[in-house]
């Protein structure tokens, strides 16, 4: 019985430390399209799908969101995306299909898409950096593909809601200033990584000072003994002068903890077999001399 649920256990870890290395992933259109939305899916089925789709040239305009370092519980607060999640949830009645993949693992290669919507609806790409916080698109009806870059979220919860909010308010902005009704938007994600910065203290090193003199030359080397100091209070044994007998000795070691461990098992072997010999038991009888017929003859 303990081992299924041991197994189990050790499975969820596994998956669950397997999903933090996913992304999610999104798309919505005001035109038709033949897309579903799995809850995990491979980065290579999502692009495949993608491709089928785009080749078909069924908008006008297409905007290609890159946006890296997110999860999928980036986007679970209803704060930090209020547009996207009106868009894909349905609730904007001109969007007519949409697709939404929680975990993707791996990355939708942006480009490629780009790639293959220029190649085959003869789409004009005009590429806007979300960092500079300003963008232009003119009134051309021809079809054109937008390439929004948006930068990475910061480590902090408070600051990644708020600056996903900032950039749904930039991704709606484009949306209403778009020339056409017809459009695709085609949301891309990377996973988050974060980079824990360590502090990398040097040590102080020696410092010699030499110093000459009219009769002699000396060589002096000064030493910082403040970091031993430290060391005797983190870890070492410290003789405390005035403190009382317990505080000022160690009685109890991790030596003498390790001799008591291997004490115990061998006290115990040694009373089981004291029992054992103690518990063999032997009749009166083995003691008695042999009457054999040899010895009757000698005894008459």
């Amino acid at each position: 019985m303990l081992l299924p649920v041991v197994t189990t256990l050790a499975l969820s870890v596994t998956f669950g430390h397997a999903f933090t290395d996913t992304s999610p992933f999104f798309m919505f259109s005001t035109s038709e399209l033949l897309t579903s939305s799995p809850q995990i899916a491979s980065a290579s089925t999502v692009q495949e799908t993608i491709t089928s789709q785009l080749s078909k040239c069924p908008s006008d305009t297409y905007i290609v969101v890159i946006q890296p370092g997110v999860h999928a519980e980036d986007y679970s607060d209803s704060y930090a995306a209020p547009h996207l999640r009106r868009k894909v949830s349905g609730e904007d009645k001109r969007i007519r299909s949409t697709m939404s993949v929680s975990d993707v693992l791996g990355q939708v290669n942006a480009e490629e898409i780009v790639g293959i919507v220029e190649e085959k609806c003869g789409a004009a790409l005009l590429r806007i950096d979300a960092s500079t916080g300003s963008f232009t698109i003119g009134d051309d009806p021809k079809p054109r593909i937008i390439n929004v870059d948006f930068p990475a979220l910061p480590s902090a919860s408070k600051e990644r809601v708020s600056k996903l909010k900032e950039n749904d308010v930039f991704l709606s902005s484009i949306l209403d200033l778009l020339p056409t009704s017809k459009y695709t938007v085609i949301y891309t994600t990377s996973p988050y990584t974060a980079h824990k910065s360590t502090e990398h203290v040097e040590p102080e090193m020696y410092e010699m000072d030499s110093s000459f003199s009219s009769s002699q030359s000396h060589l002096g080397i000064k030493r910082d003994f403040s970091v031993h100091g430290k060391r005797a209070e983190d870890g070492g044994n410290v003789t405390l002068p005035d403190a009382p007998l317990f505080e000022k000795y160690q009685y109890f070691t991790p030596g003498i903890f390790m001799g008591i461990i291997v004490i115990l098992p061998l006290f115990m072997i040694l009373y089981v077999g004291i029992l054992a010999v103690g518990s063999l038991q032997v009749s009166y009888a083995a003691f008695d001399r042999e009457m054999g017929p040899q010895m009757a003859k000698k005894g008459q």
